[in-house]
């Protein structure tokens, strides 16, 4: 063999020893790629494995702390199993009815707490005021408690009226001073000035009082068109004057049962906010020049509507709460042309409870005559054709003998 030739074989040799080399090696490469990437995957399966047992121990962990406490608030354990859902359900609809109810209360108690806070406050500023009658203005705390204040409407020119109405069912002299300390009922016939302080109709009423001594002047201009003006103060110095339960407006021609308005009065104390009356809905009159027209009926809708519901104006009595809310917000309480849609719009936003009782608006012998020998002693008596007791100062005395109470009626009753 010639010597090139033998140079070629150890050349092939030699390549085919490292191509053997480098296919032994990759040959490894591959077996250790793949030995990791088995690695990796168990260890991968083993981690999420272990991962989803600790979810699972603590979602099992959790809904035994459920069903535990579910366990634990029923009230029979051999009780018809449920569904979770509807178990608290019916425990959510519970805390928020309680949750409810508690905030009413507590929405009531605020409400009374600020009436009466307003009250002391009206008390307050009536002494720092320098009101005539300021010896008796003093905080709640500390002034007699009074059952009810009855105010009577009268005019200057009412002086007969004022006389039937002493001579009758107004106790005069030591028993009103007597029904005062012992019954706890004040009455006095409530009246303002004239529209010159000092004239002639203010001195007469001056002398009328020393007299009598039952009058409580108003800080207000007398006018038939200022009723409405006339009754917000009204309530707003008797309630500044007299700390009572109930404070009444009676019109001077009205005969009135007072130990019958006093029991139907305490049937209703426990209630807030209460407005006792004969309640009724009259039509709105726009026509010009008639009685009673509503210079403001376009408020009321269409032509033709009524009036919402109120307490006519013969005779009504509010609860202490009431008067102190008048008080306080006079300055922004709207006046109609008819004093009783006026008292009765300032309350139409508020919860009041409306009493609708009619026994305060009989009508004259022969009806509370047979009421009350029926039994059914009437509170009030006039005649409606009048809007009072037509010819009051004549026939008030026989209505107050045919309609009256018997008088032990008043003086044995606990109010």
């Amino acid at each position: 063999m010639s010597k090139g030739r033998h140079g070629d074989i150890e050349l092939e040799m030699s390549l085919k020893s490292r191509g053997g080399e480098l296919a032994s090696r990759s040959a490894i490469s591959k077996k250790w790629t793949l030995f990791l990437c088995l690695s990796s995957f168990c260890a991968g399966m083993f981690f999420t494995n272990r991962m989803w047992t600790i979810s699972e121990l603590q979602g099992t962990a959790t809904a035994t702390g459920e069903d535990e406490g579910l366990k634990l608030g029923s009230d029979d354990c051999n009780a018809e199993y449920q569904p979770k859902g509807v178990k608290l359900s019916k425990e959510i609809f519970g805390e928020v009815s309680k949750t409810h109810h508690a905030i009413q209360t507590l929405d009531k108690t605020i409400s009374n707490l600020e009436m009466e806070l307003a009250a002391a406050k009206a008390a307050q500023e009536s002494i720092l005021g320098g009101s005539p009658m300021s010896e008796d203005n003093k905080t709640d705390s500390s002034r007699r408690k009074y059952f009810m204040v009855i105010g009577i409407n009268t005019a200057f020119s009412s002086r007969q009226r004022r006389d039937s109405v002493r001579a009758t069912w107004m106790p005069q002299g030591e028993k009103r001073k007597k029904l005062e300390e012992e019954k706890g009922i004040i009455i006095r016939f409530v009246i303002g000035h004239g529209a010159t302080l000092g004239g002639i109709l203010d001195n007469a009423i001056e002398a009328e009082d020393k007299m009598h001594g039952d009058f409580l002047r108003l800080d207000h201009v007398e006018g038939y068109l200022e009723l409405s003006a006339k009754t917000k103060t009204y309530f707003s110095t008797a309630v500044k004057l007299w700390n009572a339960e109930y404070y009444i407006k009676v019109d001077d021609d009205v005969h009135v049962n007072i130990g019958t308005l006093g029991e139907i009065l305490v049937r209703h104390r426990k209630k807030p906010r209460v407005y006792i009356g004969c309640m009724k809905s009259g039509p709105v009159l726009a026509q010009r020049g008639v009685r009673y027209h509503e210079p403001e009926y376009w408020k009321f809708g269409d032509s033709g509507n009524k009036y919402f519901r109120h307490a006519t104006g013969q005779i009504y009595a509010i609860s202490k709460d009431l008067a102190t809310y008048i008080s306080v917000h006079q300055h922004v309480l709207h006046k109609y042309a008819n004093e009783d849609v006026s008292l009765g719009s300032w309350f139409i936003g508020l919860d009041v409870h409306h009493i609708d009782d009619r026994r305060l608006c009989c009508g004259t012998p022969p009806d509370c005559e047979w009421k009350a020998q029926a039994g059914n002693i009437c509170v009030a008596s006039f005649d409606w054709t009048c809007s009072g007791i037509c010819r009051s100062v004549g026939r008030i005395r026989e209505v107050h003998e045919r309609c009256r109470e018997d008088e032990k009626a008043l003086w044995n009753a606990v109010f």
